[in-house]
């Protein structure tokens, strides 16, 4: 018996085939969405025509429990940039937030944090 390892099986010259196991793309969507989870999101409100500004400030401050100073800075953002980043949290919170905003009719959408 020949104690060295078997040549690896050919299929065409130059293809080799690996005898070692792939990783699972199970495993590689479970560590995708484990990375997704453990990543900040923002929720971005965006600037609409409908949307009274008191009414933007009335949904920030009943929503997140922000200040009126803070509710109010961040409405003028919407309004002067066309968008603000009103809070960063795993997207679990980004998505239930983003979801409670658009029941109160505001324009908003999540992304993770940097990308912008």
């Amino acid at each position: 018996m020949s104690t060295s390892a078997a040549p690896a099986p050919v299929l065409a010259p130059g293809v080799l085939v690996s005898a070692a196991p792939a990783e699972s793309p199970t495993v590689a969507r479970e560590d995708q969405a484990a990375t997704a989870m453990n990543v900040p999101w923002n929720v971005v409100v965006w600037d609409d025509p409908v949307n009274l500004m008191s009414y933007v400030v009335y949904v920030f401050r009943a929503h997140f429990g922000y200040s009126d100073a803070k509710a109010r800075t961040l409405m003028l953002e919407v309004h002067h940039s066309g968008r603000s980043i009103v809070f960063t949290g795993s997207l679990e919170e980004a998505e239930a937030h983003v979801s409670s905003l658009h029941g109160y009719g505001l324009w908003a959408t999540y992304e993770k944090a940097g990308e912008n």
